[in-house]
């Protein structure tokens, strides 16, 4: 509730009761989806979980040219089951980059669930290098861009009404590389039912300027949350660094 307040100071509190009451009923739907893509047959997944013609097309189009892709994206719809679709439905490789978990027995459990269709999984810490390594190949590389570096190595800017921290590595590595960049949504069509739209975000990431491709991504998924917000994970800290006053 504190985050909802502090992201739409002009709606009551009635409002954003409403909200809160849709997000803990989703986040239930989230977690047994989730759990489901362990035994869900492709058929089955490919039912629930599509994409949009026109995204089909853009990809298509990207990998007749050999053209990887990097993916930007927010914890926004079922991104899990995102990546189950886009590894059974897309030419190029789906990586993911993800953060080891503590707890091996857990880590192991959504290791096997995130890889079961085909998509591989980076550790956070070998980005950079196994992204490089892979120059060659036709692979697109998924960024949950939404989460909460420290604040000596963020971009901040306003998003929903507060000063907010955004990792730069999206925007680092694309510029590094030359990776055409993607703005990915898992948008919602009814319970249980998504669709995956993607959109060109930036072709030429090496001549923009510092920045610009972090507010960018960051805009374009505040759109997003502005229209649905019921979708979005309100319950991670996504507020909770402040900016020092020097930086």
């Amino acid at each position: 509730m504190q985050n909802l307040r502090h992201s739409f100071p002009e709606k009551s509190e009635q409002e954003l009761q409403v909200i809160c009451k849709k997000f803990y009923h989703f986040l239930c739907d989230l977690f047994i989806e989730t759990f489901k893509t362990l035994t869900i047959s492709k058929k089955s997944m490919l039912k629930h979980c599509s994409i949009s013609p026109d995204s089909m097309q853009l990809l298509d189009q990207l990998a007749a040219e050999k053209r990887s892709v990097i993916l930007v994206m927010g914890h926004y719809g079922n991104w899990e089951w995102a990546g189950n679709t886009f590894s059974m439905m897309c030419k190029h490789q789906l990586y993911v980059i993800y953060h080891p978990l503590a707890n091996k027995q857990f880590d192991g459990l959504m290791y096997r669930m995130r890889t079961r269709f085909g998509t591989k999984l980076i550790s956070m810490k070998d980005t950079f290098r196994e992204m490089y390594k892979g120059l060659k190949d036709l692979n697109a590389t998924a960024f949950i861009a939404d989460q909460t570096p420290s604040s000596q190595n963020a971009h901040w800017m306003t998003f929903l009404h507060q000063e907010t921290p955004v990792f730069k590595g999206t925007e680092v590595i694309a510029k590094k590389l030359g990776l055409t960049i993607l703005y990915t949504c898992v948008y919602p069509i009814k319970r249980g039912y998504y669709e995956i739209r993607l959109e060109m975000l930036n072709e030429d990431p090496k001549n923009t300027a510092e920045g610009e491709i972090s507010e960018k991504h960051t805009h374009r998924l505040e759109q997003d949350i502005i229209a649905r917000p019921e979708y979005w994970l309100w319950s991670h800290r996504r507020w909770k660094h402040k900016r020092e006053s020097n930086l």
